[in-house]
């Protein structure tokens, strides 16, 4: 599902997809008290203010909460409040939430069950005997090569969608080969989260669009509908990407994840702890630094967790990202949440990464001495 950054808005709606409803009561996002419209962001020796951070990172949209309330709402390059852009691997921390609304529902027993209890289909792959809390640390050990070509298993994964084919997803993921023993080895794989929404629909019964309206955009208060890619007319979502959003609904997730799943309604959606346990490294596999040669980035379920630090200045936050510049950023302490769509001209961007980053942390500071914060 690639696309240039000019027509990410409209490509859900030249896909198969299901629409995610939202529900009637939409969660008000006030003016903050003091608004962050003079930031400024350091990278190096140069002090960049908010326009040239959104032109130098093509940002379609940017939306900085605290405590609920707007510091920030821009739209740049190809972005607008009413657009539903594409949200790539961002989609995998929503399906990661929608795995904790499973378990609270009693739909899924345990994170230690086998994944092939709810898929036997799987019981004849390598994933066989994976549990749900591997798939959810990316540590399931089954063979991946993210690699951008046809003869790669990205490559495959494009392929088996491009078939049209309802099921194709998941018959392809079935061939592929065991690296490693679970639990053992952190290797970025979007099957494991598509393992991941398959195995949620099963265990619920429902269509992942249909229990994500249910489970979050409702007690989330969404204003608008979202939609979810499918890998044919009428099958199954993509548990690793898919999810098309506006900008504040965006806000609004990272806004239910923040608040330990309480909706607005009173209602629990989330496992009492849940945010913590999805938001921080629970084994030596996805420690800090393990992750990557040169990395200091930890994970968590299906979210990437910052590093503190010296300064302690992200201490317990995390953060879901996507393709072509999507960021979900969530900070439990400062009660701050970063929601970013971007549009990126390639896949990956290290210098917008990098101003994106710095961006958070001008963030964070600005709004620990900004008046009513």
């Amino acid at each position: 599902m690639d696309t240039t950054p000019e027509d990410q808005g409209d490509a859900i709606r030249n896909w198969p997809h299901r629409r995610i409803r939202c529900g009637t009561a939409v969660r008000s996002l006030p003016s903050a008290a003091g608004s962050l419209v003079g930031l400024t962001v350091e990278m190096g020796d140069q002090r960049l203010g908010l326009d040239d951070i959104m032109a130098r990172c093509r940002i379609a949209g940017l939306l900085i909460l605290k405590r609920g309330a707007v510091a920030v709402e821009r739209y740049g390059v190809g972005g607008g409040p009413e657009i539903l852009r594409t949200s790539y691997s961002t989609t995998k921390s929503v399906t990661a939430t929608l795995v904790g609304a499973a378990l609270q529902d009693g739909a899924i027993g345990s994170l230690d069950d086998r994944c092939d209890h709810y898929l036997p289909q799987l019981l004849v792959s390598a994933y066989a005997g994976v549990t749900i809390r591997n798939a959810l640390r990316m540590c399931s050990g089954v063979a991946w090569n993210a690699a951008e070509d046809d003869h790669a298993d990205a490559g495959r994964l494009q392929q088996a969608l491009a078939s049209r084919r309802a099921g194709s997803v998941l018959q392809m993921l079935c061939g592929l080969p065991r690296a490693r023993p679970q639990g053992t080895v952190f290797a970025y794989a979007t099957v494991d989260s598509c393992v991941l929404g398959a195995l949620v629909a099963a265990a619920t019964g429902r269509p992942l669009a249909d229990y994500c309206a249910e489970r979050i955009w409702g007690p989330a208060g969404m204003e608008a509908d979202g939609a979810w890619a499918l890998d044919a007319k009428g099958g199954l979502e993509q548990g690793g990407f898919g999810i098309a959003a506006r900008l504040r609904d965006l806000g609004r997730f990272a806004l239910l994840v923040l608040e330990n799943g309480e909706g607005a309604d009173g209602r629990r959606t989330l496992p009492p702890g849940w945010r913590d346990l999805a938001g921080q490294p629970d084994c030596a596999a996805t420690g800090f630094g393990r992750l990557h040669p040169g990395s200091p980035m930890g994970y968590g379920y299906q979210w990437w967790v910052l590093p503190h630090g010296p300064t302690g200045l992200h201490a317990g936050a995390f953060v879901a990202t996507g393709a072509f510049g999507q960021y979900i950023y969530v900070h439990p302490a400062e009660q701050v949440v970063i929601a970013i769509q971007g549009g990126w001209r390639q896949h990956y961007d290290t210098e917008a990464e990098a101003m994106t980053f710095a961006l958070f942390r001008a963030a964070v500071r600005a709004l620990r001495s900004s008046p009513g914060s």
